[in-house]
């Protein structure tokens, strides 16, 4: 009995030993836990603007990156720098680095940045960003990796378009780019310089020039001629006007081409007759005239022809009361401007006294009052009241003789 008592009373003190060993090592794993984590550090880490607070018993900022996972890659931005020692209540930022295209003109880089936005990355690049140049996508707009980011420098040039005349910034490659940038629009004939497909250059002076077809119509007179008639019944040298005559009318149509408006061509496209100009008749006499002479005594009557000259080959021209150098009056005084049914011709005295009735064959008889600077000889001038008839008329051969 004693024997087992011993025996029972050595199993409780080994277990109880046990057991307090036990307690011992948890006690101290327990301690020892709460150590470790009263002395570790407070850091605050911002990743790519998402900022957490962790606990650390890291020496430095790239062991504590290295604990949350984090791979710093070459051109990731950390401040402070990965070699930093820790200490309590610090800050750590990390920025991932991201990818871009930046194309600025003409050339077109890869580019790292940890840049928010594209102005940052612009501003980083130490590229100056004017207020008329164009920026894509817009500088406010966050960073992408893979995103293409173009820069084009604005310059100056003058457009003179539809009156007006200004000074415009654009980036534009060529003429006809700079026209869609300004909402400037060339109807079908209109057209530009330089050619729209043009390169534009700094300070080039484009020109916008309106360009239209209109149709003119003009209204002319057509003069009228002069008809004669021989009239037996009228004594020779005398004359009578039928039909005083009319003139016509016709219309021209020109198409005109205006370039901002002003015309630049015309070209005759129609002309068409609305009215016939009616001749002007005169009958000419052409009947002998006699002359009774007496004779004293007991001398016979008879008859003889006129007095009238012989007939003279003479060249004859046309003119009016209105031209160049005429003051209209002629050399006797007589006022042409006034009297434009006068029938006077010009002649040269020695050849044809002035005052003379002076018969032209075929047409009637004529006042020798006038005389011109070019009727010399045997020439004459033949005053006509209308200018067309005047150079129709042109130069002739005709027979003349001295009525009286």
């Amino acid at each position: 009995m004693v024997q087992k008592i011993k025996q029972a009373s050595e199993r409780f003190s080994a277990r109880t030993f046990a057991v307090s060993v036990v307690g011992v090592l948890m006690l101290s794993g327990i301690i020892a836990l709460v150590l470790m984590e009263v002395t570790k550090a407070e850091v605050a880490v911002d990743m790519n603007g998402e900022e957490a607070v962790v606990y650390t018993h890291a020496e430095n900022v790239g062991d504590v990156l290295n604990e949350q996972g984090i791979e710093i890659g070459e051109h990731d931005l950390v401040e402070p720098s990965v070699d930093t020692k820790i200490e309590a209540n610090m800050t750590i930022a990390y920025t991932e680095a991201q990818e871009v295209r930046v194309s600025i003109g003409e050339d077109t880089e890869t580019v790292w940045t940890t840049a928010d936005t594209v102005g940052d990355l612009l501003d980083d690049m130490n590229q100056e960003v004017g207020e008329h140049d164009q920026v894509e996508p817009d500088l406010n707009e966050r960073l992408e990796s893979g995103m293409d980011i173009a820069y084009q420098e604005a310059f100056p040039v003058t457009v003179t378009s539809d009156g007006e005349t200004e000074e415009v910034w654009t980036v534009s490659t060529t003429v006809g780019d700079l026209l869609d940038a300004q909402a400037i629009e060339l109807g079908e004939l209109d057209r530009v310089e330089p050619e729209a497909d043009e390169e534009l250059n700094i300070e080039e002076d484009v020109r916008v020039v309106r360009v239209e077809k209109v149709t003119d119509v003009v209204e002319e007179t057509i003069s009228y001629g002069t008809v004669t008639e021989n009239d037996s019944s009228m004594a020779r040298g005398t004359e009578e006007v039928l039909e005083p005559g009319e003139e016509g009318k016709k219309e021209k149509r020109y198409e005109v081409v205006l370039e901002d408006g002003e015309e630049v061509s015309r070209e005759l496209i129609d002309e068409e007759v609305v009215s016939e100009s009616q001749d002007r008749v005169v009958a000419v006499g052409t009947r002998s005239t006699q002359q009774n002479v007496s004779r004293s005594g007991n001398a016979s009557s008879s008859s003889s022809s006129s007095s009238a000259g012989e007939w003279m080959n003479f060249t004859a021209t046309a003119y009016t009361a209105y031209c160049t150098g005429c003051s209209g009056v002629t050399r006797t005084g007589i006022d042409l401007r006034a009297n434009p049914n006068s029938r006077v011709i010009a002649v040269d005295p020695s050849v044809i006294p002035l005052g003379s009735r002076v018969e032209v064959e075929g047409r009637g008889t004529f006042l020798a009052a006038d005389t011109g600077g070019a009727i010399n000889g045997r020439k004459i001038d033949i005053f006509m009241p209308d200018r067309s008839a005047a150079l129709a008329f042109g130069r002739q051969s005709v027979r003349v003789r001295i009525v009286e």
